[in-house]
């Protein structure tokens, strides 16, 4: 981690920030369990997520996440009750990356860190409102699993390519962004249809 130049710091952080939008308790306790054991070398101000508590309520979080979010419908109380968490907690960890010997450096992380962690939250809960309105729970599955998948792989990236993952990060948000805006034009053409029939049916 020593021998990562800013450009590298800065790919790891929007990575954890990111990341942290989609699965804010797989985000810390992977990166903790990585750094506990000795796989990557963390950043002074991530040393915190190698603590064996922490490491341990992160385990649990991320247990009741990963079987909560495979459910239909409970996938979006879930978002709902965490989704004020995820933003300011990837704000934080990016800025923890940042911020050790510049508080420029902090602010820069928590402004890139809360902007990617709040773009992938909202992709996700627009992506999963929509995949909700569908009878089968197969596509929420399919969702849920290929946000578990990206989030490993950028945490791979992260602390192994930074670079690299700095490239498919980007690809990324704009490819997440287009989903977004595709979901939300779905999701609002469902509700003008239900006030049709509704108005329909009252007179």
């Amino acid at each position: 981690m020593a021998e990562l130049d800013t450009a590298g710091l800065l790919a790891i952080a929007a990575a954890l920030g990111w990341a942290s939008g989609l699965r804010l308790y797989a985000v810390v306790f992977l990166a903790g369990l990585a750094g506990r054991l000795g796989w990557v070398d963390l950043p002074a101000g991530l040393q915190v997520l190698e603590h064996p508590g922490l490491l341990g309520l992160s385990g649990v979080l991320l247990a009741v996440e990963f079987l909560a979010d495979k459910v239909q419908g409970l996938d979006s109380i879930w978002d709902l009750l965490n989704g004020v968490l995820r933003i300011p907690a990837g704000a934080t960890l990016a800025a923890s990356v940042l911020g050790a010997d510049s508080s420029t450096m902090g602010v820069v992380g928590l402004l890139l860190g809360g902007t990617l962690a709040a773009s992938a939250q909202l992709a996700k809960t627009s992506t999963r409102a929509a995949i909700n309105t569908l009878p089968e729970p197969l596509s929420n599955l399919a969702a849920s699993f290929t946000e578990d998948g990206l989030v490993l792989g950028m945490l791979w990236l992260a602390f192994t390519k930074p670079l690299l993952g700095a490239l498919v990060l980007v690809a990324l948000v704009l490819g997440l962004g287009w989903l977004t805006w595709v979901c939300w034009r779905f999701l609002r053409g469902m509700l003008r249809h239900i006030r049709l029939i509704v108005g329909r049916l009252r007179s």
